[in-house]
Parts: structure tokens; C-alpha cells; sequence
């Protein structure tokens, strides 16, 4: 079995060997057995129930609540010659049952599909057809009402078991404490009864450095960080307009930046965001809205500009720094004001309920929904205009749908994001003779048939802009010509959408009848307060390795010191006397006048421990005397 589960590996996906525990994981998954996989971020857990899926027959069932995320494995799945489909929200129904026809009457290995799907009468009903052979749980953590992305929706899956006997779950997540580990278990397990075999990777990343700084001005250690540590970078911040504030500061200083943020129209998003991975730009400076799905091995620092609310959030989005094995940097910049505000966060975050019922009356009369209005539509809405409209803050609208979403009552995404479709539905003979009288067409007819495998059988996911820039026209143009053929009968073709979605999942009552589950809603508020507590603490510890800190909170306690984070290198300069220090500091000043790579310089002072010049190094960085190129070679300024 190993050496087929091997097989797959190369031939599939390019790979000579597995990384640590993904075989372990694979090969308990296809003895039957339910697995939780808790993975780093970039650590390969995608691998994990995408090699088992292929190993067996049937069909691997992938439950994810990212859109775009879907959408990307999807179309990697497809380049590799793998049939993979995607059912997600806001879909129009006879979409839905042209891929659930499809992924049950061909070769289809992956169908991955919004937790929000499955609990529908057309998801039941071709359920028994698509010959499942695992329920993949991606994001994992969401299922969880003590996590720190509680979606309902998610608890569906439970009952989708007892739809499928016999059919073992992987679960996968980055970030997940005990209590949640327990919690995702406890969740999808049958009949209360947790067989699940759980696989932790370590939680050390040898080769990333975190560090903290109490600052007064946020661009001015930005830029030091930056010219400090060369190469890629991401600064992350909590508001939209802070990420072009800070983007426009930083190209005033002449360094490359863009911004990115969910407000952005999804062209402007995916053109930023491929400036930014092909090193057009070198730094992006983004809400957490980015990130996602993103495989960029060669960030070298992480800067977040504003500190996130938990430590799950952080370890995510620090730790798409240094996916390559080298020397790469986290930073986290905070000041006395920002402390004071995550304490009040419990407060913002849990609404009262008349707080509660306040939006959702709001919500109701701004889509002008009647008493007694049954769920089943999904509806447009325009967070800012709805703001002004009721005269609400931003805090108070957020949290009180939140509130009203993990209660049941409402989904609601700010960022979905469903990308266009096309499925060319006349016939070739006849095809060939539109083209011959609408011969400005044809450039774009062709290109879709180049460019789109599977496009007459099923509805595929495009671009109108990389259309644009195949065919050299607008993408205004590449519209106009896409509703031709759209209304021409030609292809079906639905636009893309990326505007907030609401969701009623119960029937509409009046808003002095709504209620909440008041001791769940405490409970969850008091284990939030627990983790504004440890985000806290990470930052004012000053003693504890950042890297063990971390590691404890997921619940990994076999974690040693890293020696590498600002607590460990202040703790080994002490231990250094000024004369070595000072000794090792003028040899790397003499020799790093031209850039060297840390092989050379090692070999040069040989007369000192390798872990002392380490130390001696990171300050020199961090004191602005020594800068990292891209290369990884350092410099003496």
C-alpha cells in the first residue's frame, strides 16, 4: 500500500517523499480510522486527504468554507488531470445540479462543498450517487463554538455521517488549543463516541524569528524592519484605510508596495496580488483578507502593524513567513492604547441582546424581508450602505450579525467572493457557423475553448481579466462580448460576484420575539476573554521564548527554547561578554563589506561558537548595523 500511496505522490503531484506525518495520517485515513490532522500553516495538509482520495475508489467529499479557496484547489486539482467540482454559496440551483449530476456520473475524485450545501434537499437527494470514499474537513477549527471561528453551518456535518456509515473523516486545521481539539472530536464523532486518532506536527519553526516592539511611530520601524531584512514581505493591519496609508508611506520611502483589502473589486484583488507574487511589488499591505490559499515560500518577513485579537490568528499569519526553510522575521509593533482596547474587546465582541435584536431588526426591513419570510434566498448587502442607512457603528453591525450567525439565525459573509462561469451550450456544427458571422467574436470563442478544459460539459470558473489580457482587449469589452453570447444562447454565462451575502436560516420573526442563547453566548464571551488575556501576555512577555509561548497555548509541551526570538537572543546576549561581542562585531564589519553568505562568514570566525556569532548577528540586524538581502547574503550598512 505505501508504495502506491508513493506513486501517487510523484506521479500526481511531483513530490519524491512525504513531509513528517502525512503518511502517518494518509495511511490511518485508509485503514478506516477517523483522523484529526493539526498542521502548520503551508505544512501540506491539503496532501493529506487528496492522496488517500486518489488511492481509493470513489469520491473524496472536501468540506471547506473558503470560496476562493475552493475554487483555487479545484483548478490545481483539474491542471493535474484530476476531475474536481466545487458547490458553494450562492451557486443558481440548476448549477448545483449540473455538477451533482456530473461528479455522479464520471470520474470525478474531489467535490468540495461550503458547509451551508449540505444539509439541502438537493445536496440528500444525489447524495446516495456520488460513491463517497472520505469526508475531508478543511478549517476544521469552525466546527468548534469554543473556537475563534465558530461557524454553524459547520455542525452539519455530523448529521451528513449518519447519511454516510462507514465513511472515515479527516479533519485538518493549523490552530486549534486542547479545548477546541477536543471540542472537533467530540463534533463529528458518531453516537458521542471519539475514535479519532489525532497527529500534531510541532509547532517550532527553527528558521522564523518573532519578535515584539513597543513603538510611537508604526511606519518609521516598519521601514527599519524593511531595510533591515531584503525581500518579500507582508505588513498586516486591522482597517482598510490603514493598508493604503501605510502602502502609499512606504512607496514615499521608496519601497515597492501595493494594498490589499476585501473593499477592493476582485480584479484589483488578483492583479495585486500576482504584482506581489512574481516580485513586481515587494511588500503587500493587507487586512487578513489576504492570505488565504497562498503559497509564497519565499516571504522573509511578516510585519503586523496592528495586533490581531488571538494567537490563533497570529500564528496563521506570521507563519506565512519562511515556508522555504530560510531565516525569515515576524514582527509585531503594538503601544499602550492598542492593550487597552484588546481589553474591551469582550465587551465590543458580545452584544447584549437588545444590542442583538437591534440588528436584526436593521437587517430585516433594509432587505425588506415580511414577517414570516421562509429561508432559501441568498441577498446582496451593501455593508456601508447599510450602516448609514440605521445609523449604526461598524463594531455594533459586525458583531451583532456574528452574534446572530453563531446563534442560527443568519449567515453572513462579508467576503464571498463567486467567480464568473461559462458552459458553452450550442452545438459544434453550429458554433462554427456563429463564429463565421460574428467574426469579432471568435477571438474570444476560441480563446475559452483553448484556455478551459471541460467548458461544454460543465460550468467552469474564469476570469474575465486574464481573458482580457489573452486577448489583448479591455475586460469592459471582454464583458460586453461575453453577455453577446450569453444572450446569443451561445454559452450560459454568469458574472461574478463578490458582494457581502445574507442568509436567513430561520423564518422571520419580529425582533421582540428574537431570542439568544444567553449561557452560551457567556461562555463563549468568557473563553474569548481567555484568549485577549494570552494575546496579551505574548506581547508584554519579555523573558519566555515567543516560540514556546505559542507551541504551550496549542497545547504542544515538548516545544525547547527557539534562540532565535527577541526574549531568547536578549537572554544569550547577556550571556556573552562585551569584549567577544565586540570582538566578533568589528570582524563582521570588516568582512561584510561586500554582501556574504552566512557559510562563508562562519568559516571566517571559526574562532568563536557558531550559536555566539548567530546571536551576535541577530542583534547587529536588529540594531540596523547588518541588512539581509533577498538572497539571504548580509551586508555591513
Amino acid at each position: 500500500m505505501q508504495q502506491r500511496l508513493h506513486q501517487i505522490l510523484k506521479n500526481h503531484f511531483g513530490f519524491d517523499s512525504f513531509r513528517p506525518l502525512q503518511l502517518d495520517i494518509i495511511s490511518t485515513a485508509m485503514d478506516g480510522k477517523d483522523v484529526l490532522a493539526l498542521m502548520p500553516t503551508g505544512g501540506g495538509k491539503s496532501l493529506c486527504y487528496q492522496v488517500p482520495g486518489l488511492a481509493k475508489d470513489g469520491l473524496c467529499l472536501v468540506i471547506s468554507p473558503l470560496i476562493a479557496l475552493m475554487n483555487d484547489q479545484v483548478q490545481n486539482l483539474r491542471k493535474r488531470n484530476i476531475t474536481a467540482f466545487a458547490i458553494h454559496t450562492g451557486m443558481p440551483r440548476r448549477e448545483v445540479i449540473n455538477v451533482l449530476e456530473t461528479a455522479s456520473h464520471s470520474n470525478c475524485r474531489f467535490l468540495y462543498v461550503s458547509p451551508e450545501r449540505l444539509e439541502t434537499s438537493l445536496f440528500k437527494e444525489y447524495l446516495p450517487a456520488l460513491n463517497i470514499n472520505f469526508i475531508a474537513v478543511d478549517e476544521a477549527h469552525c466546527i468548534s463554538q469554543w473556537g475563534y471561528d465558530f461557524r454553524p453551518p459547520y455542525l452539519r456535518i455530523a448529521q451528513l455521517r449518519d447519511e454516510l456509515p462507514g465513511v472515515p473523516v479527516i479533519a485538518l486545521t493549523a490552530s486549534a488549543t486542547p479545548l477546541v481539539q477536543k471540542d472537533i472530536c467530540e463534533k463529528l464523532s458518531i453516537d458521542d463516541t471519539n475514535n479519532f486518532k489525532t497527529f500534531r506536527r510541532s509547532f517550532e519553526r527553527p528558521n522564523l524569528s518573532y519578535s515584539v516592539f513597543h513603538v510611537a511611530s508604526r511606519i518609521n520601524k516598519i521601514v527599519e524592519v524593511l531595510n533591515n531584512v531584503q525581500g518579500s514581505a507582508i505588513i498586516y493591519c486591522k482597517t482598510r484605510k490603514r493598508t493604503k496609508e501605510i502602502s502609499e508611506l512606504l512607496n514615499m520611502q521608496g519601497i515597492a508596495a501595493d494594498f490589499y483589502n476585501a473593499g477592493l473589486n476582485t480584479g484589483d484583488r488578483t492583479r495585486k496580488q500576482q504584482n506581489w507574487i512574481q516580485n513586481k511589488i515587494r511588500a503587500i499591505v493587507c487586512t487578513n483578507a489576504f492570505g488565504m490559499g497562498i503559497d509564497k515560500p519565499d516571504v522573509r518577513v511578516v510585519i503586523h502593524a496592528d495586533v490581531p485579537d488571538c494567537l490563533e490568528n497570529y500564528y496563521q499569519e506570521a507563519g506565512r513567513a519562511g515556508r522555504d526553510g530560510r531565516r525569515s522575521f515576524a514582527v509585531l509593533l503594538y503601544d499602550d492604547a492598542e492593550v487597552n482596547l484588546l481589553k474591551q474587546m469582550p465587551d465590543i465582541r458580545y452584544p447584549d441582546l437588545e444590542t442583538i435584536r437591534q440588528v436584526y431588526k436593521s437587517t430585516v426591513n433594509y432587505l425588506q424581508l415580511p414577517e414570516g419570510e421562509e429561508p432559501g434566498d441568498y441577498y446582496d448587502f451593501d455593508l456601508k450602505d447599510f450602516i448609514k442607512k440605521f445609523n449604526l457603528d461598524i463594531n455594533t453591525t459586525l458583531y451583532g450579525l456574528k452574534a446572530l450567525e453563531q446563534d442560527g439565525w443568519l449567515s453572513f459573509n462579508e467576503t464571498v467572493f463567486i467567480p464568473a462561469t461559462i458552459r458553452f451550450t450550442i452545438f459544434k456544427e453550429e458554433l462554427y457557423q456563429y463564429e463565421a458571422t460574428h467574426a469579432h467574436l471568435e477571438p474570444l470563442i476560441k480563446t475559452l475553448l483553448r484556455t478551459y478544459e471541460g467548458i461544454y460539459d460543465y460550468p467552469v470558473a474564469v476570469s474575465e481579466t486574464y481573458l482580457a489580457y489573452l486577448t489583448k482587449f479591455e475586460t469592459a469589452v471582454i464583458k460586453d462580448q461575453l453577455n453577446r453570447l450569453h444572450f446569443d444562447r451561445v454559452i450560459d454565462y454568469q458574472p461574478q460576484k463578490d458582494s457581502p451575502q445574507v442568509y436567513l436560516n430561520r423564518n422571520r420573526v419580529k425582533s421582540s420575539l428574537l431570542q439568544i442563547d444567553n449561557e452560551l453566548l457567556s461562555e463563549r464571551k468568557r473563553i474569548f476573554t481567555e484568549r485577549v488575556e494570552q494575546m496579551i501576555s505574548y506581547i508584554t512577555n519579555t523573558i519566555q521564548c515567543r516560540s514556546k509561548f505559542i507551541g504551550n497555548y496549542f497545547g504542544d509541551d515538548e516545544m525547547k527554547n527557539c534562540g532565535i526570538c527577541d526574549n531568547c537572543l536578549r537572554r544569550k546576549k547577556s550571556e556573552i561578554s562585551k569584549e567577544n561581542f565586540d570582538k566578533i562585531s568589528a570582524l563582521l564589519k570588516n568582512n561584510l563589506q561586500t554582501p556574504q553568505a552566512t557559510i562563508h562568514i562562519f568559516k571566517q570566525l571559526t574562532g568563536f561558537n557558531k550559536e555566539i556569532v548567530w546571536t551576535a548577528i541577530n542583534f547587529l540586524v536588529d540594531d540596523g548595523k547588518i541588512h539581509i538581502q533577498s538572497d539571504g547574503k548580509l551586508k555591513w550598512k
